[in-house]
């Protein structure tokens, strides 16, 4: 379980995180959706010990994780845009990942294949399509077979065939007990893969349960028109 207490993130006078209570459970899929910028990625970067929280408390599995690195080692991260070594190949930098990591197993040549980027390992990266850089990011996250997977607009730039693939791996790893973490603006994504959703605006939780229960608070089927409603409640 992801646990945060009292977290708090300023950027000098802006208030980006106020006082944000979560549980995250494990083994679950858990969807965060928001406004643009609502704190949806600077929740995930504190998490991930990128973003260094003003005031509060990170907990996984129990364990105070503030100001530590080994915690990482349990969780993948695909972001949105990710900066690789452009004068690498993909081949290079699976390797170099793996140098990094030392003896840890990986199963790149699995991801490999079910991402069909075989024919791109000799390329460089700074030759990669957006849609080819997204799935090489896709593997980098899920080759050393991490508890907690975190993935921000995963899909972005993936053509069809290739949402669907990623999608049925993150199926495939929910029903191994990984515990996931997603945010996109695509709200059929969520209902696809998510079973809890988090809400937020402007740094503060507004809605934090399982998908089914908002869908009928709100009395919609669609989670496009239940997210719509809550946004403008908020506006009002």
């Amino acid at each position: 379980m992801i646990e945060l207490k009292g977290l708090k993130k300023n950027f000098g006078r802006l208030t980006v995180l106020d006082d944000l209570d979560l549980e995250i459970p494990s083994g679950q899929a858990t969807g965060i959706v928001g406004p643009n910028g609502s704190g949806k990625t600077t929740t995930i970067k504190s998490i991930l010990g990128l973003v260094k929280p003003t005031d509060g408390e990170i907990r996984i599995d129990g364990e105070l994780v503030n100001n530590r690195w080994e915690y990482r080692e349990k969780i993948g991260y695909m972001p949105q845009v990710a900066r690789y070594p452009e004068n690498m190949t993909v081949e290079e930098l699976f390797r170099f990942i793996k140098n990094i990591r030392g003896d840890q197993p990986s199963n790149e040549e699995e991801l490999i294949k079910h991402f069909g980027l075989e024919s791109e390992l000799k390329k460089r990266m700074r030759t990669l399509s957006g849609g080819n850089r997204q799935k090489v990011g896709a593997v980098l996250s899920m080759m050393f077979n991490p508890d907690i997977l975190i993935f921000d607009e995963p899909t972005a730039g993936l053509d069809p065939r290739s949402s669907v693939q990623f999608k049925k791996k993150v199926r495939e790893l929910k029903d191994q007990g990984k515990t996931i973490m997603l945010t996109t603006h695509i709200m059929s994504e969520i209902e696809e893969l998510a079973d809890h959703l988090i809400f937020i605006v402007e740094g503060k939780i507004k809605y934090h349960g399982p998908m089914d229960e908002l869908l009928n608070e709100h009395k919609e089927q669609r989670l496009e028109g239940a997210v719509a409603k809550m946004m403008e409640e908020e506006a009002a």
